[in-house]
Parts: structure tokens; sequence; C-alpha cells
């Protein structure tokens, strides 16, 4: 007796396999976010792990060595035509291979020989939360293709443009989640109403932070993500007005969604307790590294367990965490 041919069992075989595949990357391009996004209800693990492979792709095209502005504009707007379903993507993940052939991070270039399956969970989405997806990877190819163009080993011409930038590299990531979280959440969409503003700040904080982190690096690179004429003490007291900002956006999430409070609370606790060893540094604490060991992050995140059931100690923890971001 032969076995019946099911096309639906076929291709939810195809969807368990790429989505599979979406949590097997996530883990080799990001420890941190293979961390957190399993933190979040089913639904929003699958949307925002999705976005942040996007993501991934956009900032490996903008940031590869040996490649010229002009052909990194180029793969950045096919990208994002591929994402809004206007180019075929095997054509398009072809294109982006053999111009990144050179690329040294293995990790990063499986992403991009796997873009179809990406896009492939993406599609499985609902129609709201793929419009969300791609609003955001349109501001951040765009934003980031126009910032590549404006690098300089000085920095940014002024705050403005320090704020921008940090707006089409994270709080655009910000709006997305927001509008995710506020489609899963009725008490959340309500709670933010007319406080969107917070989730921008939010974003804005973290890529701050990884800016004044990473400034070392990026100097020896001949390039500066900061702005010109502000002191970095001056950036570490702007950082700390948008994780207030931050905080006050966790608040705005019920306790019933533990989940979404944990994710939240794990990016916009690791950015505080790096910024305040940058901070110590600033201070004279040479022997403090910015960037926070495996043994901080393991005892923060098993702090995150109970933490989030209260908004008393996420305050009592930014008060105490953050004292030396204003001093």
């Amino acid at each position: 007796m032969s076995a019946k041919f099911d096309a639906n069992q076929v291709g939810d075989s195809f969807l368990i396999s790429d989505e599979l595949y979406q949590r097997s990357i996530l883990e080799s391009v990001s420890r941190t976010f293979a961390l957190t996004i399993p933190l979040l209800p089913p639904n929003l693990e699958k949307v925002v792990g999705n976005t942040y492979l996007l993501c991934r792709i956009v900032d490996t095209i903008e940031d590869a060595p040996g490649i010229d502005a002009i052909t990194k504009q180029d793969l950045s707007a096919s990208f994002v035509k591929t994402v809004l379903g206007e180019q075929n993507p095997k054509q398009f993940t072809e294109q982006c291979a053999i111009a990144l052939s050179g690329h040294n991070n293995q990790s990063e270039k499986d992403l991009i020989q796997n873009i179809p399956r990406v896009l492939h969970v993406l599609e499985t989405c609902d129609v709201q939360q793929r419009q969300a997806v791609a609003r955001c990877i349109q501001i951040m190819s765009d934003g980031m293709s126009y910032f590549h163009t404006r690098q300089n080993p000085l920095g940014l011409e002024n705050l403005a443009e320090f704020e921008k930038y940090c707006y089409v590299v994270a709080g655009v990531v910000g709006e997305m989640l927001t509008t995710v979280f506020a489609l899963h959440s009725p008490n959340f969409s309500k709670a933010i109403a007319q406080r969107e503003y917070l989730a921008i700040s939010f974003g804005q904080a973290l890529q701050m932070t990884n800016i004044l982190k990473d400034s070392p690096e990026d100097r020896e690179r001949g390039v500066s993500w900061k702005p010109i004429g502000v002191s970095d003490t001056d950036l570490l007291v702007i950082a700390h007005q948008k994780l207030e900002d931050a905080l006050h956006y966790i608040h705005c999430i019920p306790k019933s969604e533990l989940g979404i409070r944990r994710f939240c609370f794990l990016a916009f606790g690791l950015a505080v307790l790096t910024l305040k060893q940058i901070a110590l540094r600033h201070h004279g604490y040479r022997s403090i590294e910015a960037k926070l060991t495996r043994s901080q992050v393991s005892c923060f995140y098993l702090f995150t367990k109970f933490a989030v059931h209260s908004d008393w100690l996420l305050d009592i923890f930014f008060r105490v965490q953050a004292r030396s971001l204003n001093a």
C-alpha cells in the first residue's frame, strides 16, 4: 500500500527546519540575543529572532571590509527590496555571497547564504508583524547607508547627527518591538499609547552604550561614531537620561508578561552595568574593563528571574548601579 503525498506536511517540515536553523544561527552570531530572545512568548520569539537576523545581515553588508560605498549601497537597496518581496531571495543571496566572498566571519557568511530560509520564516509571521519588520529594515538600511558615506575619523558632525544615527541603528528596533509587543498584549498597548518615544530612547540608550564601549576599537580602525566636541562624560549623562526612559518603558509592560519584561530588563540592565564600568574607567579605575565578564552576565541573568516581578526592585537596581553616570 503506497503512502499518500501530503504537500501540507512537507511544507510544515520545511518551516520547522527553517525555524530550527534560525535558532541555531542566532546562537552563532549573538550569544547575548540567543540568551534573551527565547524568554519571549513563542509567537514573539519567532518574529524578534527573525528581525535580529535581518538586522545582522544589514550590519554585515555595511561593515564588510574591501567593498566600496557604492556597492554597499546597492546591496543594501537590493536587500530591502528582497525583504519587501520585490526581488527574488535566491538572486539576492547569490549577489551578496559573491560580494562578501572574502568575509572572514564564517557564521555571518553562513547567514548570508541562508537568507531565503530566514525570509521563509518571516513569511509565516502575521501581516502586521511583517509590516513592522519591513519598516524597521528599510529605515535601518537606508540610515546606515547614509551614515557610512559620512564616516569621519573625528566623529559625527554634532549631537543631533549622533542621536539620529542611534535612532536608525537601534531606536527603530525599539519601535518595531513596541508594535509586536502591543499586538500581543492589549494591556501593554494601552499603557504605551502616547508614550512610544520611550521605545526610541530605549534603543538609543543601548546603541550609545555600544558606541562608548567599542570606541577604542573603532578609533584603531579610523572610525568614530561619537559626536565631535561632546565629551564622554556628557555622553554618559545623555545615556543615563535615555535609560531613565527605558526604565519607564519596562514599567509599561504588564507583570503578567514576564517573558517580555525579562527580555527588556536584561538588555536594559546589561547596558547599565556596562556604562557603569565605562564611567568608573573615566574616574580613574583603569583596571576595570568596559566589557562585562561572562560571570557578571550570568549573575545578572539570575537576578532578572525575580527582579522583573517588582517595579520597585527595577528602580533600586537602576538608582544604585547608574549612580556613577551622573557623577
